[in-house]
């Protein structure tokens, strides 16, 4: 009877988190629940996938029979033992297969895992899989990155592994030379690849490592769509997490929760995010073994410890270490809003029509012509214990096309056309923004007269805000200075905090809200005004925009719908 270690252990491991005996965030709890369900599935006749526990095993001993390539296990010769959570995941991606082809269901894996958790070794290990081991004849297998240095932390280790292997190499015939692996019998292949590969070529297996770092996902469409010839194809994509929520692999991350939660269903990607909870305290040490699975293995408790320890000395340091060792994705590197409170503040039912004869306040930022200008709506309402909550509805967004289209910065150009084309953003004729554009949105904005008031920064602004005092809306001037900026940065601080503020979701305005820096007033820690990198093309304009309308929403003692002169006084018909 055949016998199962590794895939009895990656079970109990999927069981375990399920049952809350590890710590676990809940993406790894989905991960693995999705796993236990489906084997309950695959017992269905009509559930086309089944789990073949033989192909599971297979690819956990081949990792295992690979040599440690760098430190004191390389030294002593030792070869890589998978833990249960490691075991899981392969025995995941390559147990599942269709029960009418026996090619594997996942096509894609991404996989979110903190640093020092032996991501690189095990990529390698997969790679030559891949390339050799995986029934592909004339396999392409490619370790792609953003730069030479990256490419070769995957390939390296896997050519090392080759040369400290002779039964390997022997086995499979495999040809070891500088920059790649040949396998002549059949022509197979396994080399890193930098940049933008191009067309052309006809991969059956892509190791994407870093994936945060990509500006496009240029060099993962052309593997996607260079795999279309393939039976057997994968594309693994191990990474950290990362500072740029208008990435690729943000993205991709979205993607994946989005399946995990049931939200979409997509049969052939698997995904796994090691992370911690919204409500967890990132300072507390619990919340590293919660997102680290090799805490104690690879990296030693030590270590994290006094990462954390660094971070809590040194606040300019904590963005680093949640993104690189709790896989908490900020946007700016020194981000003044917290996106978790932002996502939990988000209510996609919210409309207009729900705060139908209401005050409401517009905040408009212009910047450039040729640039991002956006136009952002705020009600404002008290609750029963006197709180001020604060709806922010349909922002908007425009752009010159010639910014969009003919753009020299393929990062800005991909990032506006995904928004375009999902109509967060709109792109204006020519190459700069007519503000008439501005002007005949906010008109009809205004249909029943509910826009109290509009801010707008005075710089650039005269036609605008004429134009808009003829329809009878109300312009305040709005330097962007401490003075004015500093009191809407904190209310919305404690609005995100308390939950007292509520948005439709809009991506735009998520974005330039990720990329707000608080500059601190010289000599004050404060009082601030809202900035920016200046060493990325990140865009503010959104919040800002938000920022000026809560300006204006702070000073009403509005709370709800207009009253007429009849219903504020005894003053009879």
């Amino acid at each position: 009877m055949a016998s199962y270690p590794n895939v009895n252990a990656a079970n109990k491991y999927a069981r375990d988190i399920v049952a809350c005996r590890i710590p676990a965030c809940r993406w790894v709890y989905l991960a693995c629940k999705r796993h236990l369900d489906d084997l309950e599935k695959a017992k269905q006749k009509k559930y086309p996938y089944k789990f073949d526990k033989a192909k599971a095993e297979r690819i956990c001993s081949f990792l295992q029979k690979l040599p440690h390539t760098k430190g004191k296990w390389a030294r002593e010769r030792r070869k890589l033992v998978l833990e249960p959570w490691q075991l899981f995941r392969y025995a995941a991606v390559f147990g599942w297969v269709n029960k009418k082809t026996g090619f594997r269901r996942f096509k894609e894996s991404y996989n979110e895992i903190p640093r020092k958790n032996g991501k690189s070794a095990e990529a390698a290990g997969v790679g030559l899989y891949l390339f050799a081991a995986d029934g592909e004849f004339g396999a392409e297998v490619y370790c792609g990155a953003t730069t030479e240095h990256q490419a070769w932390k995957v390939f390296e280790p896997a050519r090392i592994m080759c040369l400290r292997t002779p039964d390997l190499v022997s086995r499979f015939g495999i040809e070891i030379n500088a920059r790649n692996l040949n396998i002549l019998a059949d022509n197979s292949k396994f080399e890193p690849l930098i940049g933008d590969p191009g067309d052309g070529g006809s991969p059956s297996g892509a190791i994407i490592d870093e994936y945060h770092e990509h500006r496009t996902a240029s060099l993962y469409d052309t593997m996607a769509t260079g795999m279309g010839a393939r039976e057997n194809p994968l594309i693994l994509i191990i990474t950290t997490g990362g500072n740029n929520i208008a990435s690729p692999c943000y993205a991709k991350r979205k993607e994946v929760e989005q399946v995990l939660e049931g939200v979409i269903q997509d049969d052939e990607l698997f995904g796994i995010i090691y992370t911690i909870d919204p409500d967890d305290d990132w300072k507390d040490p619990k919340s590293l073994i919660k997102a680290n699975p090799n805490f104690g293995v690879s990296v030693t408790p030590e270590y994290l410890q006094s990462q954390l320890r660094k971070a809590l000395n040194n606040p300019r340091t904590a963005a680093s270490f949640k993104t690189k060792h709790l896989n908490m994705w900020g946007g700016a590197a020194n981000a003044f809003f917290n996106l978790e409170h932002w996502d939990q503040c988000a209510d996609t039912s919210l409309r207009h029509d729900q705060f139908r004869g209401e005050d409401l306040f517009l905040g408009i930022d212009l910047a450039s012509k040729l640039d991002l200008t956006a136009a952002v709506s705020v009600y404002s309402r008290l609750d029963d214990a006197g709180r001020r909550h604060y709806y922010c509805i349909s922002p908007y967004f425009w752009i010159p096309e010639d910014t969009v289209f003919e753009s020299e910065d393929d990062t800005a150009a991909d990032r506006y056309k995904a928004w375009v084309e999902t109509g967060h953003l709109t792109a204006t004729d020519g190459a700069e923004i007519d503000y008439l554009y501005i002007l005949d949105e906010m008109k009809s904005l205004n249909g029943d007269g509910q826009i109290e008031e509009v801010g707008m920064d005075p710089h650039g602004a005269a036609m605008l805000s004429h134009r808009l005092s003829d329809e009878n809306i109300e312009v305040v001037s709005i330097v962007q200075n401490f003075t004015n900026m500093s009191d809407p940065m904190k209310e919305l601080e404690a609005a995100l905090k308390s939950g007292r503020f509520h948005h439709d979701g809009n991506p735009v305005l998520k974005w330039c809200i990720s990329n707000v820096i608080g500059k601190e007033l010289p000599g004050s820690d404060d009082i601030v005004r809202p900035t920016k990198d200046k060493a990325t093309n990140n865009k503010i304009d959104g919040a800002v925009g938000l920022l000026m309308a809560i300006s204006r929403a702070m000073f009403t003692e509005s709370s709800g719908p207009k009253q007429s002169v009849y219903d504020r006084t005894d003053v009879a018909c």
